[in-house]
């Protein structure tokens, strides 16, 4: 049987090899650069914030000419088929010329998807009551719903400062995973 806390199962050795695998050297390299990309926008979250808003809109902006290019080729006639390419066109545009609006809309929807973290995490919860993990997915619960309430108390204005601070401690955190991960790899090839 499987030792539960180990995902990738087996010996160091076999778990080091199979690392190697899934990550390559430069996990390492990546791993520092997200971690001084998140520290940089912890300083400075406003512009972490607008520059969630314009590569959102900048890949709002790469679908549509996508989903454009396929409605001309295959469906030129057929108005619905022309929907999605243009709400994809306008959205784009209005975070790339308006981007605070943008960072707005972006604050708006991570308070909803914590919110239905919190839920879901509650709810969960619920059906491991009594059981190892359960006291783990109520604290999850709470920081979400927790979160959801700072983006929502001073929504529009606060998501300026969450969204770019969001970004940059998942960053961050990202980024001191691949370091741990690229560590135990010199480690075992030492």
């Amino acid at each position: 049987m499987q030792n539960p806390s180990n995902t990738f199962g087996g010996e160091p050795g076999e778990i080091a090899k199979k690392l190697r695998m899934r990550f390559g050297k430069y996990s390492l390299i990546v791993g520092i650069l997200l971690i001084l990309l998140g520290s940089v926008g912890i300083v400075l979250p406003e512009l972490m914030s607008l520059e969630t808003s314009v590569f959102i809109a900048s890949l709002f902006l790469i679908g549509s000419i996508f989903w454009l290019s396929h409605a001309f080729k295959y469906s030129l006639k057929n108005w619905s088929d022309w929907l999605k390419p243009v709400l994809l066109l306008v959205t784009g545009g209005l975070m790339l010329f308006y981007p605070l609006s943008g960072v707005a809309a972006v604050g708006l929807l991570l308070a909803i998807y914590l919110l239905l973290d919190a839920f879901s995490s509650f709810s969960l919860a619920a059906s491991l009551h009594g059981l190892p993990g359960g006291g783990w997915m109520i604290f999850n619960g709470v920081v979400s719903l927790f979160l959801a309430v700072l983006f929502l108390v001073g929504w529009p204005q606060t998501s300026m400062f969450l969204v770019g601070l969001y970004v940059a401690i998942s960053l961050f955190f990202d980024g001191i995973a691949l370091v741990y991960i690229g560590w135990i790899q010199r480690r075992a090839a030492s």
